[in-house]
């Protein structure tokens, strides 16, 4: 496994690009958990709360674009411990998508992390909320992060469609490389420069972006660092303030 970043890259070691770089992911300043922290734009906002209870109060068709890293469903645990809420149960699938799908705007894009295994799950899931895949993307790994019947050496991710979006410009490779993060702020951290281009390709500057399972806050990272505005919402208290030390 390789963490050595580039001399080249524009990214730091933690996925943020360098000119976002705001706070040290080693040394985040605490938040109080009912402290719901405002970014210099009045549109960022950082949401602490179960999102499929969050969500009702947004209104119809707000949002640009969705991109989100929902619990995989495999009751991951870090090596150090660490653990993700609703991780052991697909209870919150339904409530979140319908409300994801009813806050998108018609003709816009989600993209969706998910777990392999429960592949079937998502997409009937995503299909009876309304959703329509119309692409999907992978992230090549240079290490394996799980042995068992396979070397596990990607992510993955959905790119669902709310009607019948323009198709973009200049949409992304489907493949892409990895950047690893070294989890320091969530255990399946995220690098923003993995978001950045598929924000790019599914939003305009302006738009909102909207994560309902924000973790370390990456898909904040990734928006602002794309000029766009983002809403996140995150119901781990631990990771909502790493996410707003590092955004904030």
């Amino acid at each position: 496994m390789s963490t050595n970043q580039d001399q080249n890259s524009p990214f730091t070691p933690s996925g943020l690009p360098i000119q976002t770089e705001l706070a040290s992911d080693n040394n985040p300043q605490a938040i109080p958990p009912t402290e719901i922290p405002q970014a210099p734009s009045p549109g960022n906002r950082i949401i602490l709360g179960d999102c499929t209870q969050v969500l009702r109060q947004l209104p119809d068709a707000s949002v640009d674009m969705v991109l989100t890293d929902p619990p995989y469903v495999v009751r991951y645990r870090s090596s150090d411990g660490r653990s993700i809420a609703n991780d052991d149960n697909t209870r919150w699938m339904f409530p979140s998508f319908s409300e994801l799908y009813r806050v998108l705007k018609p003709d816009r894009y989600c993209v969706s992390f998910y777990g392999w295994s429960k592949a079937e799950r998502f997409l009937s899931v995503w299909k009876e909320c309304g959703f329509r895949p119309v692409g999907h993307f992978v992230w090549v790994k240079r290490y394996a992060s799980c042995v068992r019947h396979a070397q596990m050496k990607h992510e993955q991710a959905y790119l669902l469609a709310k009607g019948e979006p323009k198709l973009p410009a200049h949409p992304p490779a489907d493949v892409q490389p990895w950047q690893y993060t070294g989890n320091r702020l969530h255990p399946t951290q995220k690098a923003a420069s993995s978001l950045v281009p598929l924000i790019e390709a599914y939003s305009r500057p302006g738009d909102t972006i909207l994560d309902p399972f924000a973790g370390s806050g990456s898909t904040g990272a990734a928006a602002r660092y794309c000029h766009r505005q983002y809403i996140l919402i995150e119901k781990d208290p631990a990771y909502y303030q790493a996410a707003a030390a590092r955004l904030n």
